[in-house]
């Protein structure tokens, strides 16, 4: 296997000079130099130490090199194995995921079950998610288990859930929902806690399967420009294998690992801390408050308005949290809570104030703050919580989220520079594979606040979306702060690590008019080619 980081960036060079546009957050340079993995200078050109020609690399009139950008909330196996699967998070309708079922259970002469993700219905005609007669229509002779983009739902046929023994006197698991129709029936539809039901029909993760899940999710997230990745929901098994793949020089990015509260035990005990090689560290623990808006699963303060009869799902309570969290801060590790609905973000923003008098140095943070009651923002501040947000998933959720939420809500929701306005420090992220995991979607919603066709909506905020060098930093002056690690990445400076995120156009116009040309972490070359 090649190792990716064995690509010098310029063979022969002690330094080399990259002549360009070089944007950061407060400025533009003409020029910056790489000394052994590190930024030598940045400046004008008449800053740069003088070099032979052969180790100068002049970008074109068209390309920008960016510091390192990274995702702040990404699933590393899930992207990798989404590669490995089903993907479905192109169909646009329910006839185009049938006829995807279809031909791949085809291709699978094996009877095995067909599994797949990345299905979202918000933008079909149909408008509603399919259902078990829509799967049973092309397979009827095994399971089929089809993942929703956000990973709170999931659409199974009824050869599923027979063998699953899901019947009409199932009762709900706590924090899940088995949707039914009107004569008590279920759908096929599963939501949060619900999917456990028919988990035994998923082959099971081995080692083998893992580790190439892994390798090929970092891969294409260098390969798409990004130089570092905060992985959450981590399973224990994959923290050795993320080491692994550092030490044969087969990881081309930075990982930083917070790990399933069933591993918080076995972190706690051996503390955070990184590798080696300094880019996989283990550093927190990540909880869930409650589910996803698009399946209706995220809590809120009162019911949905497209429907009454529920707020939402509680997928952990103060009497769990508060030991949880506080055994976790103890340790040193990073706390960090999925909260998406106003009441979920709420309780978990007091629990955190409540913690904050026994561990007044822990580090807090709230993963995708989507939907807040205005009057709780300044909580982020006065608990000293970071709020990590997903850019892609405002521009994506326009489309639904006011049928859930009605208009008044919206005033509270992808709260980008009110928080920012507060003094809350901000971390953006993509949350792959729920969506692309593209940096260039990611930089023009957060600039825009508008979905890829230029479409915003009514009461959408645009007063909500942020500047071009504040979204920049929040992809990486920020991530790096939010983990300690602010002295040492995330900005071009002397001294610092050269990571480079280099695009031909403007990413900040999505991608359409741009395109990843070359990924260089600590000086080596991980993706591309200049």
């Amino acid at each position: 296997m090649l190792s990716l980081l064995a690509m010098s960036l310029v063979a022969g060079c002690d330094v080399t000079v990259i002549e360009g546009r070089i944007e950061t957050p407060t400025r533009t340079f003409e020029a910056v130099a790489i000394e052994e993995g590190r930024i030598d200078a940045v400046g004008d050109l008449g800053d740069m130490p003088v070099v032979p020609e052969s180790c100068v690399v002049a970008l074109a009139d068209d390309q920008i090199a960016f510091p390192g950008l990274t995702d702040a909330h990404i699933h590393l196996l899930g992207v990798g194995l989404r590669e490995m699967t089903l993907n479905l998070d192109s169909v646009q309708s329910i006839g185009e995921l049938k006829m995807a079922v279809a031909e791949a259970a085809a291709a699978d002469t094996t009877g095995a079950a067909v599994i797949g993700r990345g299905w979202i219905e918000t933008a079909w005609p149909q408008k509603r998610p399919p259902n078990r007669q829509d799967l049973d229509a092309v397979v009827d002779d095994r399971p089929v288990l089809l993942m929703r983009s956000d990973g709170h739902a999931m659409a199974v046929n009824t050869a599923a859930l027979r063998a699953a023994n899901i019947t009409p006197n199932t009762v709900d698991p706590e924090g899940g929902r088995i949707v039914r129709d009107g004569h008590g029936q279920a759908t096929g539809i599963l939501i949060d806690n619900a999917m456990t039901l028919v988990e035994g029909l998923i082959p099971q993760l081995d080692e083998a399967r893992r580790r190439e899940g892994l390798r090929r999710g970092a891969e294409r997230y260098a390969s798409l420009g990004w130089t570092g990745v905060h992985n959450m929901s981590v399973d224990a098994e994959d923290l050795p294998l993320l080491e692994e793949l550092a030490a044969e020089g087969a990881l081309p990015l930075r990982v930083a690992n917070f790990v399933v509260p069933s591993a918080l035990d076995q972190l706690a005990e051996s503390g955070p801390g990184c590798d080696a090689t300094g880019l996989v560290c283990h550093l927190g623990v990540k909880f869930y408050a409650d589910g996803a808006l698009g399946s209706r699963g995220a809590l809120l303060k009162e019911p949905y308005s497209d429907e009454p009869t529920t707020r939402g799902l509680a997928l952990i309570t103060r009497d769990e949290a508060i030991p949880a969290f506080g055994k976790a801060a103890a340790a040193g590790l990073q706390v960090t809570t999925h909260a998406i609905g106003d009441e979920a973000n709420y309780r978990v923003l007091e629990w955190y104030k409540e913690l904050r008098a026994d561990h007044p140095d822990a580090v807090f943070r709230i993963e995708h703050a989507q939907i807040l009651d205005p009057t709780d923002i300044e909580l982020f501040v006065e608990a000293g919580v970071i709020a990590s947000m997903q850019p892609s998933h405002a521009i994506g959720d326009l489309h639904f989220a006011p049928d859930r939420l009605g208009m008044e809500r919206l005033r509270g929701a992808y709260a980008w520079n009110s928080l920012a306005s507060e003094g809350t420090l901000i971390v953006f992220g993509s949350d792959a594979p729920v969506e692309q995991g593209d940096p260039r979607i990611e930089l023009y919603a957060a600039n825009v606040r508008r979905d890829l066709s230029g479409f915003q909506g009514e009461g959408w905020h645009p007063e909500e979306a942020l500047s071009r060098s504040e979204s920049l930093a929040l992809f990486t002056v920020s991530p790096a702060l939010s983990i300690g690690r602010g002295g040492e990445f995330g900005t071009l400076a002397p001294g610092f690590a050269a990571d480079l995120s280099i695009f031909r156009g403007d990413p900040f116009e999505g991608p359409s008019k741009s395109v990843a040309v070359a990924t260089i972490v600590r000086g080596q070359l991980v993706a591309g080619d200049l």
